[in-house]
């Protein structure tokens, strides 16, 4: 087989004629990418894809005649593609990406503001790469797949290792029966899907908060956690800076920011920062992860879909800390990355299909 017959094949949908020529660009400059057609709209996008077969799509959300959701929801019908969104950097484009995300895209770049002439090397890079993950996903991921029975967590298999690290406990000078428990939750490509599957599917749990890092740009976590809030029975919120941990509450770390929780005067408090990449992230699930592991609260830790390792340090720190672990199986996730670090780790207690992670955070918080 030629080189040729091996490119990815990739259509580009966008109503700017100048941003059609400037994507082709950044996408034919790699030898194992080729653009094999391009569209204005929406339908037009569709019909391409009926007629060139393309490996990927790349989707503007705002089109003329179909726009880019009413496009991706025909195309994951009729004629299943991994697609990526391309979105403006506006409080709608945010939502109408959070909403593609749900209905199928397997991903997203930010358009950059002011000139389009100006896109930087950073970002041209960014989208070859996340072309070339794109059209390694099965699209049976992207459906709902058929479900194994999945044993019942059994208390006697909850059992904290006794290798733990040289951090210190954190303690509040305090302690009731009432303090809280903890669920943390980790994830990035394909997880604002798996998140709404997850937080809509989850019960009120009494005297709980949830802790989320979403790797997320700026400008996207508070759709994102607004989102999530109509469907939750938690509330979901974007995190402030020094805000207390209460009950009932989901927090959802800022594009941009690391996301910590600790003690200020007996009450348990978030901690943004601006701190360096961690894992080429920043919010960095490893950071959110490590640094609840030593509080003296029950937890459950999560970790699902999303590239690279990111979390898998943090999660098994945690597991030594007597949380108990559940991972996102291969047979769900969008990229079976994060997750598989985390096995590899021994870090997890149990890998589930998505749609049953919200029943066995329910059974861990009852049983530790």
């Amino acid at each position: 087989m030629s080189n040729e017959q091996k490119k990815i094949k990739v259509l580009i949908a966008d109503d700017s004629a100048f941003m059609r020529k400037i994507l082709s660009d950044i996408v034919n400059s790699d030898i194992q990418l080729e653009v094999v057609a391009v569209a204005k709209n929406g339908e037009e996008a569709y019909q391409k894809t009926i007629a060139y077969k393309p490996d990927v799509i790349t989707l503007d959300i705002e089109m003329p005649v179909m726009d880019g959701l009413t496009t991706l929801g025909l195309i994951m019908e009729k004629n299943p593609v991994p697609v990526i969104m391309f979105s403006a950097l506006t409080q709608e484009g945010a939502l109408s990406t959070i909403r593609a995300l749900e209905k199928g895209a397997v991903d997203f770049i930010a358009k950059p503001g002011g000139s389009i002439s100006a896109v930087s090397v950073d970002l041209g890079q960014e989208i070859i790469n996340k072309i070339k993950i794109a059209a390694g996903i099965s699209l049976r991921k992207i459906k709902l797949p058929q479900i194994k029975t999945i044993p019942e967590i059994k208390p006697e298999a909850i059992k904290p290792s006794d290798n733990l690290s040289s951090i210190g406990k954190q303690y509040s000078a305090v302690r009731d029966r009432n303090a809280i428990s903890l669920i943390v939750i980790g994830t990035s490509t394909g997880g604002p899907k798996a998140l709404h599957e997850v937080m809509s599917g989850l019960a009120r749990i009494p005297r709980t908060a949830i802790l989320i890092v979403q790797h997320m740009p700026p400008g996207f976590t508070k759709s994102l956690a607004h989102r999530l809030d109509s469907v939750a029975k938690y509330r979901v919120k974007e995190a402030e800076q020094g805000e207390e941990v209460v009950d009932g509450n989901a927090y959802i770390a800022p594009g941009g920011y690391h996301m910590e929780a600790a003690y200020q005067f007996d009450k348990l408090k978030i901690q943004l920062s601006q701190a360096p990449l961690v894992n080429g992230h920043r919010p960095s699930v490893d950071v959110l992860m490590k640094s609840v592991a030593a509080i003296e609260l029950q937890k459950v830790g999560v970790i699902m879909t999303g590239m690279g390792n990111d979390g898998a340090e943090g999660i098994k720190l945690m597991k030594d800390y007597g949380a108990v672990n559940i991972g996102e199986s291969a047979e769900t996730c969008v990229v079976y990355g994060m997750p598989k670090s985390a096995a590899q780790l021994g870090a997890l207690d149990y890998e589930v299909p998505v749609d049953r992670i919200a029943g066995f955070i329910e059974k861990a918080i009852r049983i530790i």
